[in-house]
């Protein structure tokens, strides 16, 4: 029988309304940010099912403002995203779309910083709690429990064996690891949850690793 905590009676610390249409997507913008790993500048949201239906309401809107911002779901500054964005200078647009069989409150947030870009979607999936489906194209699934190191490499021999291994160099434990490619041969995502956070030594010989094309991280949120 599973055990059932106090969060999930009472929800999580946060500023409303909505613990799934605005504290989830308050954690959706901030996940974004923290994987670009820098100021977010410009970004298109597409809404998708239920977050496209009632999101005026639950100011979902406001909240994935407030998290590319960096704001955590208790910020006091969260009803007054927009006025923080536009003295940020964060440019941002919101588009409704059908995204296909996934969560009905999903979005997809295309985000570009410093000359860097990334598209990721993701739900929440209720109690602010998420759950990341899609990064660059490959299908994934995070709930940002876990630090998460995500390298995009060749898809080779080799390539996962010497990651793991810096990791495994530098003392950190991977909990849950999982590939995603979209062809054999081609690019691949590796995603690696570890019990640890990853520290910018480690991430820096990641990069060193032949093959490794590309490395993001994603901090417990």
């Amino acid at each position: 029988m599973a055990q059932i905590g106090l969060f999930d009676i009472v929800g999580p610390i946060m500023v409303g309304p909505s613990s799934s249409h605005t504290a989830g997507a308050v954690r959706l913008g901030l996940a974004a940010r923290k994987i670009l790993g820098k100021d977010v500048e410009k970004a298109k949201i597409t809404l998708h099912g239920s977050f496209a239906a009632t999101y005026w309401g639950h100011r979902t809107n406001v909240a994935l403002i407030a998290g590319l911002l960096g704001m955590a779901m208790d910020d006091e500054r969260i009803p007054h995203a927009f006025e923080v964005a536009k003295e940020a200078g964060l440019e941002y647009a919101f588009e409704f779309e059908d995204l296909g069989d996934v969560h009905p409150n999903s979005a997809r947030i295309e985000v570009e910083g410093s000359g860097d870009k990334l598209v990721m979607a993701g739900a929440s999936i209720g109690g602010g709690r998420i759950n990341i489906f899609d990064v660059s194209g490959y299908e994934v699934g995070v709930d940002g429990t876990y630090t998460t190191l995500l390298t995009r490499h060749r898809d080779e021999p080799g390539v996962i064996a010497e990651i793991t291994k810096v990791l495994a160099i530098h003392g950190i434990n991977i909990a849950f690891l999982n590939v995603s490619r979209k062809t054999r041969g081609s690019d691949a995502l590796l995603l690696a949850e570890t019990d640890d956070d990853i520290p910018q030594l480690a991430i820096q010989h990641v990069m060193r690793v032949p093959g490794v094309l590309t490395v993001r991280t994603l901090p417990r949120l």
